[in-house]
């Protein structure tokens, strides 16, 4: 059955710039398909035109009858006065309306009605009362707040007072309660933490209506769709797979049609110098030959059907680098930092070497954005103390992009910043994807994506070895995302980022530091790594407030070039020595545990199974501490 079909739809804003055009799909019943394209190529504005809130021009848009559909970048107006709580419960105003009913039936009976008709109807209403889940509202609500991370004392605000990605959340938490039959989602996961992010995911697995999703959030689509919808200059072209498949699939295409378009153009050159050949023999008084030269170049223009197939330009940028000397980066000494009585984090001690890159996780409100502050001056900690090694530089692309005189043109923000030429800012901004009249817009008339990138613009011209990224992805769509990527890719200096993007964190991440309930878990390692020893139990909530018992996972093998020679090996060597040592203490007292639990069976059971979990570590931590001894015997017969 179809639930969505959309016939050769048209839409235009501007005379003779048609943002879709001639737009044809379909999406079938318990479909999850994602809608791909750049910033601006309409996908937003389908999502309004299928919901009604928008026109169009032409074409057909259908869907199937008697079908809930919701949009989740839609959030209505309610009520002045309206808390969170009362939007959540509109959720369930079918419901309502029957136990209003129930009531009124029930006072009818108890004041002594008894017509078999109203009786009747009661049965039935207490029936269908039960089988929409009338007493289960306030669990089913419990859940999804838990799930989505809207605290009570969220449900408890007037939505009106919310954030713009507060209110995103609860109305997504809405839509959900509403049991809708085909969810329309646009970029859900912009204003969600990673847990909220996973619980979604697993939600929509279990889902059994239909979902179209427009999302930046690469690894959000490998997991939830099975089929991507490109719009491509107002088309639609196909892909029978996830975002993986899509990516490989773009490109094979790309290359098929280039060699198609290659070799229909080396067919057209021979057949033109032919063709040239053949009137110039004309011309020479062979009149025959006009009329072969004539046919050919006819058969020539039928050639021209293929198109060079376009793909965009890269970025051609990378960050200006510094040299690092000297083993310290960045050392935090007994952090801590509150808001009033809540304390956001304390006893924080890290350090920070040559060549790390750190993702910075945690909830959304755990105080990473803070934490960052604290690291650029831009706020003061209560107690401790950072340092910065000597020859540190620091270059910095905060979450919320703020320009001094937003006001200024393009052109002129980047004179005035880096006192350079008008041609050299043109190129720079080229180089940027901000072209022609483009570069004469005020800063403040650029979308959030326009402005990170305007930023990140201004930041490669700055030579730095530290760079701190607070939420780079926000805001851009996939390709910019791998822009940056590429950037981030080419600089060898320290990486520290704040970031949701799944994608990001697994591609650049060799060390995680974990915010959660006022400490931080220090994990070396991948991404992957840390999901596993997660998924394994060997650190948790309780277990953040003391790091340092659980056994640190290898080092990515791949790590950035290192600066400072044998010393930093040295240092690494030493590290990994002293967390074997650590590792077998822990292996000494479980197997005393386990003597002393004999006749313990669940005790035993358990201790037996974080034994395992320890010697599997173990066999790592011993892998990696000879791997850098190698390396550290290597680097000396070198030097």
């Amino acid at each position: 059955m179809i639930d969505i079909s959309v016939s050769n739809l048209v839409k235009e804003f501007e005379v003779g710039n048609k943002i879709l055009n001639g737009l044809t799909f379909q999406v079938d019943t318990g479909e999850r398909v994602g809608l791909l394209g750049p910033n601006g190529c309409g996908k937003t504005t389908l999502l309004r035109i299928l919901t009604g809130v928008m026109d169009y021009d032409e074409g057909d848009v259908v869907l199937a009858p008697g079908k809930r559909l919701g949009l989740i970048s839609q959030i209505p107006v309610y009520p002045a006065g309206y808390t969170v709580e009362d939007v959540l419960s509109t959720a369930f105003e079918p419901v309502h309306r029957m136990e209003e009913e129930l009531t009124q039936l029930a006072t009818q009976m108890a004041q002594g009605n008894t017509d078999p008709a109203v009786m009747s109807r009661y049965d039935k209403l207490t029936a269908a009362f039960e089988a929409a889940g009338g007493y289960d509202t306030q669990t089913k609500t419990n859940k999804v707040c838990n799930g989505l991370s809207i605290p009570q004392a969220m449900r408890e605000q007037l939505f009106d007072k919310l954030s713009g990605g507060e209110k995103t959340r609860v109305n997504l938490a809405r839509l959900i309660l509403e049991d809708t039959d085909i969810l329309l989602l646009d970029e859900p996961t912009n204003h969600l933490d990673l847990r909220a992010t996973e619980w979604l995911e697993e939600y929509l697995e279990k889902f059994k209506g239909t979902v179209l999703t427009v999302s930046h959030d690469r690894y959000f689509l490998d997991k939830v769709v099975d089929r991507i919808i490109e719009i491509q200059d107002g088309k639609a072209e196909f892909y029978a797979g996830n975002y993986s498949f899509y990516a490989v699939e773009k490109e094979r295409r790309y290359e098929e049609k280039l060699r198609q378009y290659e070799k229909e153009q080396a067919k057209i050159q021979q057949l033109e110098k032919a063709a040239e050949q053949l009137r110039t023999w004309a011309y020479s008084g062979m009149d025959k030959t006009f009329k072969r030269a004539q046919s050919m170049e006819k058969r020539i223009e039928r050639m021209r059907v293929t198109d060079r197939p376009k793909k965009e330009r890269k970025m051609e940028v990378r960050f200006g680098e510094r040299e690092f000397r000297g083993d310290e980066v960045l050392t935090i000494k007994n952090l801590k930092k509150s808001f009033g009585d809540r304390t956001l984090f304390s006893d924080v001690n890290l350090e920070v070497v040559g060549g790390e890159r750190i993702a910075l996780l945690g909830d959304n409100g755990t105080g990473k954005s803070t934490l960052i502050k604290i690291l650029m001056g831009e706020e003061e900690p209560d107690s401790g103390k950072i340092r910065l090694g000597p020859t540190v530089k620091i270059g910095y692309l905060p979450q919320i992009i703020h320009f001094s005189h937003p006001d200024r043109n393009l052109v002129d923000t980047m004179l005035y910043d880096l006192d350079c030429t008008a041609q050299t800012a043109r190129n720079r901004l080229a180089a940027f994807k901000f072209r022609g009249e483009d570069v004469f817009k005020p800063v403040s008339a650029l979308s959030g994506g326009e402005q990170s990138r305007l930023r990140l613009c201004m930041l490669m011209d700055a030579k730095i070895n530290l760079l701190i990224l607070d939420e780079p992805t926000n805001h851009l769509d996939i390709q910019s995302r791998e822009w940056i990527e590429e950037a981030v890719e080419e600089y060898e200096g320290n990486l520290l980022f704040v970031s949701h993007d799944r994608y990001f964190i697994e591609r650049f991440a060799s060390r995680i530091w974990l915010l959660e309930d006022g400490h931080i878990t220090d994990f070396k390692g991948t991404y992957e790594e840390f999901q596993a020893a997660r998924a394994k139990g060997l650190f948790s909530k309780t277990a953040s407030a003391a790091p340092t018992q659980a056994p640190k996972a290898p080092e990515k093998k791949e790590k950035p070039k290192r600066p400072g020679g044998t010393k930093m090996l040295e240092k690494e060597v030493a590290a990994a020595e002293r967390a074997v040592g650590k590792a077998e203490e822990q292996m000494y007292d479980l197997t005393q545990q386990m003597e002393e639990a004999a006749a313990d069976y669940l005790k035993l059971q358990e201790l037996y199974e974080q034994k395992e979990a320890l010697e599997e570590e173990i066999l790592k931590l011993y892998g990696r501490w000879e791997e850098l001894s190698a390396q550290l015997e290597e680097a000396r017969g070198e030097g």
